[in-house]
Formats: structure tokens, sequence, C-alpha cells
């Protein structure tokens, strides 16, 4: 019953009112027993680390008083009640005893530390490996994040996404969904993983996705990972590989530099390789090709202008429009010029005026050229020194076949090592010039197709073997010479500037000569017979021996003899016998070796 000076206090007269007030105060007197008589029992085992009860009896200051059936009540500070915001004298609470007196003999509690390890038991009792469970990130840490599920635990770095985040500090605050990956009661340690419950979820949507897309459908997609070669969109479940050669009809660099993180973009399904589940896509193609027109816009012959975009060793690109570029070959880039680099002609950036030389609209390529522009000069080269031109040039390069001669800017012509001299045989054409020389010439032939012009030097005289070499030298006739060049099969003899004869070893002596060299030696005077004089081969046979004893028989040549020329010589190789010699006439055998 309600005590009867607190019904005089309220003034209460009305019996309804009365027995309202009997039936509320006597519940609570009876709550107030059942607590008491709780802390009671509770009183009798406890200890330290122990979840017991408590009830709410004061307050202090910043301190909740709270009786647990000791001889002393506890203090928690206020702040952790921050779930109870209306807490008032009187109410329940669950506490952690923590110690049972300290030194100030106030007995040490933790609701805070209540709420967890009740919150700990209630996910260790209703979840289990495996299961999805949803919290908020609290804060970053040390290897990972910490989530609050009901008590916090532990999300690794590598298990955040599929692809590890740059930045953890932009999901402190989300709601994430895991999964749980390991519970370990004894430590109270959980360690989950949202990378696990992703890739389940897109290996699902994957599967669906693989069988709705179809090859040329547009989509909408999210890009979410940029490389140097392209980048990957995310379709919803699966990426597709946006190679950077299909982003765009005109050049770029790097993908980045269309395309950000997070884009929405719109593609096109080129390829679906259901095996491999790999998609291929395309942005570019989600647009007309500017090549379905090209030979409209850019037929061969014309002349546009156009950005030179990127220089190569082997040539330039030329940028006509968005989309559409030409190279510029390093060979069609000047017609006399010797361009060993295109960027001795271009720069990046600059414009300039070409040819379309040739389009290939399946490759998508287009030849262009720059010499073009101009007149070629070659075209004028025939009128301007047809054969028999006398001309005069600097050796600009030499070979092994000749020397290049420069008439004019960017023209050369060929002197070949043949049309160096009637009678000496030139073996490199560094034995009569070097580079920087001038040299005088006459030109033999002009073929502007070929853009070739081939000179000749020994053509500005006459040639001494149709009249003065026969005159001078006739078989029979005894002249001097000097030993210039001794061979195993004979001797090399000077008759006069680069004019020689052949004195084969059998014409040495009237014995069998084994080595020349036990004849004669290099640099001595010789007085030989002529033998025989080959004007159609450019050869002078001559004899030792007949001239020293004599021969009647050999004046007149027969049909033998042998000449020829090596190393400073006149004209080509020549025929020698291998063994026997000449015969008594200077005939030569048949057996022959070359020379």
């Amino acid at each position: 019953m309600i005590d009867e000076n607190l019904i005089a206090s309220l003034g209460v007269q009305d019996d309804d009112t009365m027995a309202m007030l009997n039936e509320m105060f006597g519940e609570k007197a009876a709550s107030d027993d059942r607590m008491e008589s709780l802390l009671t029992d509770q009183a009798e085992d406890l200890s330290a680390g122990k979840l017991i009860k408590g009830k709410v009896i004061g307050f202090a200051g910043d301190d909740v008083v709270v009786e647990v059936g000791l001889k002393s009540e506890g203090l928690i500070p206020r702040e952790e009640f921050a779930d109870l915001p209306d807490l008032k004298i009187g109410d329940e609470v669950d506490v952690l005893l923590e110690s049972l007196e300290n030194d100030e003999g106030i007995i040490e509690l933790s609701k805070r530390k209540a709420d967890r390890q009740i919150a700990w038991q209630r996910i260790v009792d209703t979840t289990k490996e495996g299961d999805e469970i949803e919290g908020t990130v609290m804060r970053k840490i040390k290897g990972g994040l910490l989530v609050d599920i009901g008590v916090p635990v532990f999300l690794p770095a590598s298990q955040v996404d599929i692809r590890r985040p740059h930045n953890l500090d932009e999901y402190v605050g989300r709601k994430v969904r895991a999964e749980i990956l390991k519970i370990d009661t004894e430590r109270r340690n959980i360690v989950i993983s949202r990378r696990k419950l992703v890739e389940r979820e897109r290996a699902e949507a994957k599967r669906r996705l693989l069988g709705t897309l179809e090859e040329g459908q547009i989509v909408t997609g999210t890009v979410k990972n940029i490389a140097d070669f392209g980048a990957f969109v995310d379709l919803g479940g699966i990426d597709g590989l946006l190679h950077i050669t299909d982003m765009s009809w005109g050049r770029i660099n790097h993908p980045s530099e269309m395309l950000r993180i997070d884009d929405k973009v719109e593609v096109k399904v080129l390829n679906i390789d259901h095996d491999k589940e790999k998609i291929a896509l395309g942005l570019k193609q989600t647009e007309s090709s500017p090549w379905e027109e090209i030979e409209g816009k850019f037929p061969v012959g014309a002349r546009v202008k156009g950005e030179v975009v990127n220089i190569m060793s082997y040539g330039a690109f030329v940028r006509l429009e968005d989309g559409i570029e030409g190279l510029v070959h390093i060979s069609e880039m000047s017609w006399t010029r010797r361009v060993n680099h295109p960027s001795e002609v271009v720069s990046q950036g600059e414009e300039v005026e070409v040819v379309v030389l040739e389009i290939d609209k399946n490759k998508q390529e287009i030849s262009l050229g720059m010499k073009q522009v101009e007149v070629n000069p070659w075209e004028l080269v025939s009128e301007k020194y047809p054969p028999g031109t006398i001309v005069s040039g600097e050796v600009r390069n030499l070979a092994n076949y000749g020397a290049f001669v420069e008439i004019e800017p960017g023209i050369d012509g060929l002197l070949h090592i043949s049309d160096m001299s009637w009678t000496k045989k030139v073996t490199h054409p560094n034995e009569l010039y070097k580079k920087g020389d001038e040299v005088k010439c006459v030109v033999l032939e002009v073929d502007r197709d070929k853009q070739r012009i081939s000179l000749g030097v020994k053509q500005l005289s006459e040639d001494p073997w149709v009249e003065a070499i026969p005159g001078a030298y006739q078989p029979g006739m005894v002249v001097r010479g000097q030993v210039t060049k001794i061979t195993n099969f004979g001797v090399f003899v000077e008759l006069e500037d680069d004019l020689e004869g052949l004195l084969h070893i059998s014409e040495l002596a009237d014995h069998k000569v084994e080595n020349p060299q036990d004849v004669v030696t290099a640099g001595e005077e010789l007085d030989v017979k002529i033998l025989r004089v080959d004007i159609d081969d450019r050869k002078i046979g001559l004899s030792l021996k007949r001239a020293q004893w004599g021969d009647a028989t050999g004046a007149d040549g027969g049909e033998g003899g042998g000449g020829g020329s090596s190393g400073g010589g006149f004209g080509g190789g020549m025929d020698l016998p291998s063994r026997g010699g000449m015969d008594d006439h200077g005939s030569m055998g048949t057996d022959k070796i070359e020379l």
C-alpha cells in the first residue's frame, strides 16, 4: 500500500486515482524488492571479471553511482552510458566487475566492457565463420581497418576489395558488408573479408552477365583501373579490357588522357571469350570511323596540309584530321637531299604540305610524300646533262666499285673503277681519288627512272689500245721494262706508265724455272721480247729468254704469248698456262688458269 503521508501531500481524494497510485507504487516496490534480492544473491558469488547486474542509485559529478549488492557502491563514468541518454535512478544496468575494491575503497565497474562482452557473446552465439555481416568502419589501424559490428573486428587491407585500395582512409565512417573469415574465441578476435563477399557476388553477376552480353552490344561501365596499355571497365560483375588502340580514332599517348578511375563510359562489346571469361571493349567504335570516306576526302595525288605528330627513325607521321594520320617515309622527304633522320627536315608540331601517294583502307594506312610537292630535278637531268657532256664535281664518297661525284647539289654521278683508266687496273678508287677531290668527267649515261648518272674519266682521252699501243708495241720487238710484280706463274713488267706486260715463268729462261725470283728481282730493268699484243683483251705477252738468246720463229708472235696486269696493270685479268708455257712460236698451251 502507498504511504498515507504521501497521499496526503499529493492531495488525492478520488477513489479511482487512489487505486491507480496504490497499484503503480506497489509494482515499483515489488521491483525494488526483486532487485535488492538479486543484488543480495549475486553478492555471495562475486569475483573480478564477472558480468553482473547493477542498480543506479545516484550521480556524483561526471560519474554514475551503481549498487551491485556489496558493502560499497561502484562509480562508472557517465560517458559509458552514452547509449542511455535518459538514465535515471533505479535503472537496472549490466556492468563488469573489474575490482572488488581499489585503494580508495571503491568498487571498480565498467558498463562499456560489459556491453562489449554481451555483444561478443551475442555474436558468438548467433554467427559463424562464412556468415555475412554488416558494420561501420571505425578507423584505420596498422594493416587494415577496424569495423564495428557490435564488437570491433579486423578487416585486413588485402581483404578490403578485389584490388587493394591506395587509400584506406576513404572507407572510414562507411558501412560495409563483409564475410566472417575467422572467429578466435580464446583471444576474442574476429577477422572479416569484404573482398571475399565482393568476389562471390561478382562471380554470380559475371555468370549472369556473360549469359546476356553479345558482341556488338553497347553497354555502360565504370573505369576501375588504368594501365599503360588500356583501361579495365567494370560492366557490373565482370571487367572488360578497353585497349588504348580502341579508345580513339586519333592518337593518344596514354589512356589517362581520356579516362579517369570511376568514370562512367559507354562502350561497345568487340569480342567475348567465354572460356577465358575475357571481354574486349571499344570506345571509338561507338562512333563512325573517319576511314569510311577516306578515299573521297583524301584522294591519291591530292595536296593536303597536316601537322607532324610523331617522328620515327624511318619517317614522320602527319595528322590530316582527327583520327587520320599518314606516314611520310624518309625516302619521300627530298629529291636530292641525303636525309639521315626525319628530324633534319621536320619537327614535331610543324605544319607541312604533303601529297597523298597511296591509301590502304583495310589497314587504315596512308602513304604521304613531301618531295612530290616540288618539281623532281631528275626530270631535268637528262636534258641538262646529255651523254657526252663534260662536267666537274667533288668526290663525295668512295665505294669498292667506284666514286660518287656531286655534279650539282643533290645530284651525284657514279664514276666506276672500270671507267677511271684505259690502261691501269684500278682495284679500289682510293688509288686515284680521295673525298673532296675535284674531278673532271664526261657523262656516259643518264637513267632518269633509277635516278642514276654514269660518269667516266678515261673517256676524256683516246683509247691507247686503238692505235697508240698496237703501233708502239708489235710482236718481235725487244723493249726495255721494269719488274713491278713477281708471282708464282710469272713476272709483270712495266713498259711505260700504267702499261704492263706479262713475262710468263716459261719465258724466263731456256731451262725449267721453279721460282721466278731465282731469275729476276722486283725493280730490276729487263730487255724483253714482245710475243703477242692482244687488242681485244688488252694484254701483252713477253719473253726474256727469247730476247737474250734470239728466236727466229717467235718474231711474228704466232698465236701464243700472253700478257696481262695485276695490281697497277692495264685492263682486266688474263688467262695463263698452268704448265708447258709457250711453244716455240710463242703460243700458250690449252690448259689455263685464271689470273
